[in-house]
């Protein structure tokens, strides 16, 4: 269990932290000592949402925290205190719903993240606060060691995240839940008809590969996890400035979010048969790199002309969509850090998704309100993909229009997606611009809460 987290079976007495809105802070303080509103008064709080106030009882002891929220209390808000406080051992003291406290429980975990692997990081003068924990215990810490997964891995640099490195993770948590792993690497998957994947990935010193990953009874429902695994995007001969290349080692985002969602669904025991794929690859600049104007062919039998050699993740997953197509599935869900144009529709915040099926869509959306983390559907707009047309081959893989870059990438998708598979698309940005509670600056995952949710209720549904 991890260190932020006290033991379930721990004896020591534990310090409330108490959320407080302003409406409420006047009557909470008339039933406390004399002593205790006095020093709430001379440290001037007045529960602006994130403020805190460490009370200390008659011999100088830690005896409650107060901290501000709004009338809807943001989970998140507990995730910020948790390298804000003295060591102890804590427990949410609140009126709060049951699963806005275990999403306050996830984010204090998630508030306690750090990526240390190059770096020690300061030193604290005691040990680590500890939460206690009001249940669901398996839960809340699969959920931070899912998240935090996500994060190790976009943070890595590419140097060491290359897609031997995502093959190495993918079969650790083979091993871990037992799970059955295999790859496809280099030429071999042209023999085995994965040629898109081939054509990003053949100019790196890297060799490219198709990473599976399958767990679970073959008699459950069918889930099935794609995922982008560019290590590292130069651009390709349409070579990226050095400012939209700087942080290209997140480009393998879509590919951390489904190994995180497959630990959390293995860890908790989902009922499901998951399958995870994996286009990982290098998009390198070398004399064989793929070129603008080349015809690549794919698994399904279309051909891609390609536009533009920096639409290459549309490229490195059309293959395994169309691999997953194949089987008989009850739900298949990609991640990819696809497209600019979705952040510029949305920021860098909210992850955007498309989905072919209504129900999926709409569970999509309650799984969100649910836990608090925004996510938003644009439509796949089908009269977009004239955009998508070719002279000389079945699609182009980058439309020449400046506008709508999310739906057209995301209609590209489509074309290799079986018509009665209910699919849905996030299109992210892996990454936190800024450091907010619980969430530090970074490698992120955006959305998972969100599709584990869906996949719970949808599994429980029937």
């Amino acid at each position: 269990m991890s260190t932020c987290f006290a033991e379930e079976n721990a004896q020591a007495a534990s310090i409330p932290l108490i959320p407080m809105r302003k409406a409420e802070l006047d009557e909470w303080l008339e039933g406390q000592e004399p002593r205790v509103r006095r020093w709430v008064e001379t440290n001037d709080f007045h529960a602006r949402e994130g403020s805190r106030s460490l009370i200390p009882d008659a011999e100088g002891n830690l005896q409650a925290v107060l901290f501000g929220v709004t009338r809807e209390p943001d989970p998140w808000l507990l995730g910020g205190l948790a390298a804000r406080l003295p060591n102890g051992v804590y427990h949410l003291e609140s009126d709060w719903p049951a699963e806005t406290v275990r999403l306050a429980e996830i984010a204090w975990g998630l508030g306690s993240y750090r990526y240390t692997r190059y770096k020690e990081p300061p030193k604290r003068p005691h040990a680590q606060p500890q939460l206690k924990l009001s249940g669901a215990v398996e839960d809340v810490q699969a959920a931070v060691e899912a998240i935090s997964l996500v994060r190790n891995l976009i943070n890595t640099p590419a140097e060491d995240m290359m897609p031997q490195h995502l093959a190495a993770e993918t079969a650790q948590l083979a091993v871990t839940y037992g799970g059955q792993f295999n790859e496809v690497v280099g030429d071999e998957l042209l023999a085995l008809n994965y040629p898109a994947l081939h054509a990003v990935g053949r100019a790196s010193s890297h060799p490219p590969r198709l990473i599976e990953l399958t767990w679970g009874d073959p008699g459950h429902r069918q889930v099935t996890l794609v995922g982008k695994g560019v290590c590292f995007d130069s651009g390709g001969l349409d070579i990226k400035p050095a400012s939209n290349m700087r942080m290209m080692k997140k480009d393998m985002g879509g590919s951390a979010h489904v190994l995180g969602l497959a630990r959390w669904i293995m860890d908790t025991g989902l009922p499901v048969r998951l399958r995870v794929l994996i286009g990982a690859a290098e998009n390198a600049i070398g004399a064989n790199a793929f070129r603008p104007g080349d015809v690549l062919k794919t698994r399904s039998g279309k051909t891609v002309e390609v536009d533009n050699t920096d639409a290459e993740g549309r490229l490195a997953i059309c293959d395994a969509l169309y691999a997953a197509s194949e089987d008989k599935i009850d739900l298949l869900i990609d991640f990819a850090t696809l497209t600019g144009a979705a952040r510029v529709a949305l920021g860098t915040e909210v992850p955007v998704f498309f989905a072919n099926d209504e129900a999926l869509a709409s569970g999509l959306m309650q799984a969100s309100e649910a836990v608090a983390e925004p996510i938003w559907r644009l439509p796949l707009h089908k009269p977009y993909s004239t955009y998508l047309k070719s002279q000389v081959a079945d699609l182009v893989n980058s439309a020449a229009t400046p506008f709508g870059g999310a739906i057209t990438a995301a209609l590209f998708l489509q074309e290799f997606v079986g018509h009665k598979i209910p699919w849905a698309h996030f299109d992210i940005m892996a990454w936190n611009e800024r450091p907010r509670p619980g969430r530090p600056k970074g490698g992120e995952a955006m959305g998972l809460l969100s599709v584990y949710e869906h996949i719970r209720r949808f599994l429980v549904a029937d």
